[in-house]
């Protein structure tokens, strides 16, 4: 993109009072963000307001400083570029949302450009080295210890199938989906994972996933519609969930409350024709209740990975145990542990343990032992990765993929 053609859209997005939508109007109407600065203010106004008119006639107070910052953001690696709305490199697939982003930062695996709005996943073939759609994983950002591993379990099954993880770079849920990609992915050439940010890319949030996002800008991308510099502010988070869900085929909700933001990307895919679907939990947990919610609205139950696969028509290879359904893991599960008897792993406690959250009083009115024959078999299970110890004094076995 050249200069004059970057500081005209810059111009575009940060002339104050000129959102997507007025943007759009005004690039129907004169063809170009270029040829928008070029009308008359009668012409401008004619779109808008006088108010409207007389704000595209003088230069944002920010522009300079924000055209050489992202002129030097572009020139600092070839991992990086802008795509605009019109252009033959912008995501097919955000062209069909009701309101597509007017600029995508992007930084990552650039020659997957066309991938990040593929819209291509029936009678794919499996083995093929170039992922060839998206799927999003999105959830709470406080998870429980399983719903974690279910994120990272499913992704590292999609990413292995050759399917691209999108999901927004938050901690928790999102964090472990993009993981699972970048390892189910690793042997692939396309991209592995898309992280759709809610930040200027010259920034990381949260700072925590600064080795993650790394990680995503080898082996998948990075996008953002916020100009360069732009903070973690709590009203474009929300709103970046329209891009998470019009880049994928279908989304795939982990866990979630009541009122979380994963329920917002879950309407958007249904209102942008995106196929939905959640795991269930524990009926106990309220971060089951999101999940469940949407089931009961439509949303599609699934237990494994082939559940998601098989909706969306994608061509299966033979599948790793990773992607096993839960019955399987629970038998695998309770086996292992049976035949260790320095744990005292039986079948029976692992019966009375279940997979919900359960406390000590509980469990010791569930079995009949005594606390130290109670706590012992606990701190063997634990030290062994078979559950784990929640706050509260509450512990939950763990579904070992």
């Amino acid at each position: 993109m050249e200069r004059t053609e970057l500081k005209a859209w810059l111009r575009l997005t940060l002339t104050p009072g000129v959102g997507n939508e007025t943007a759009r109007k005004l690039l129907a109407a004169f063809g170009s963000a270029e040829a928008v600065f070029e009308q008359s203010f009668e012409a401008l106004r004619q779109i808008g307001s006088d108010k409207l008119g007389r704000a595209l006639r003088e230069d944002p107070a920010t522009l300079a400083a924000q055209l050489q910052t992202t002129v030097d953001w572009l020139e600092a690696g070839d991992d990086r570029k802008i795509v605009t709305l019109g252009d033959a490199d912008y995501p097919p697939s955000l062209l069909d949302i009701a309101d597509p982003p007017l600029m995508l930062y992007m930084l990552g695996r650039l020659a997957n450009t066309a991938h990040a709005g593929s819209k291509t996943i029936a009678n794919t073939p499996a083995n093929s080295s170039t992922a060839s759609a998206n799927l999003a994983i999105v959830g709470s950002r406080n998870p429980t210890p399983q719903g974690a591993i279910n994120a990272r379990q499913f992704a590292k099954a999609f990413g292995e199938q050759g399917l691209c993880v999108v999901s927004g770079l938050a901690l928790g849920i999102d964090g472990a989906a993009h993981d699972g990609a970048l390892i189910g992915g690793a042997a692939m050439e396309g991209c592995a994972t898309i992280a759709v940010v809610g930040t200027g890319l010259d920034r990381v949030y949260p700072k925590k996933h600064l080795e993650l996002a790394h990680r995503i800008a080898r082996q998948g991308m990075i996008i953002s519609e916020f100009p360069l510099g732009t903070p973690p502010l709590m009203a474009n988070f929300p709103k970046r969930n329209r891009i998470i869900s019009g880049l994928s085929q279908g989304v795939l909700v982990v866990e979630a409350a009541l009122k979380s933001g994963s329920l917002i990307t879950a309407r958007m895919a249904t209102e942008q024709g995106r196929d939905v679907f959640a795991i269930p939990g524990s009926i106990h947990s309220p971060q089951s209740r999101g999940c469940h919610a949407l089931i009961k609205q439509g949303a599609k139950l699934v237990e494994t990975a082939q559940d998601v696969l098989e909706e969306l028509k994608f061509v299966l290879q033979p599948l790793a145990r990773s992607m096993q359904s839960i019955e399987s893991q629970d038998s695998d599960d309770a086996h292992e542990l049976a035949d260790q008897s320095d744990m005292g792993g039986d079948p029976a406690f692992l019966a009375a343990l279940g997979f919900d959250v359960v406390s000590l009083d509980a469990l010791q009115a569930r079995t009949g032992l005594s606390t130290p024959q109670l706590q012992a078999q606990l701190l063997g299970l634990e030290l062994d990765g078979y559950i784990t110890r929640l706050p509260g004094g509450l512990f939950q076995r763990m579904a070992r993929g």
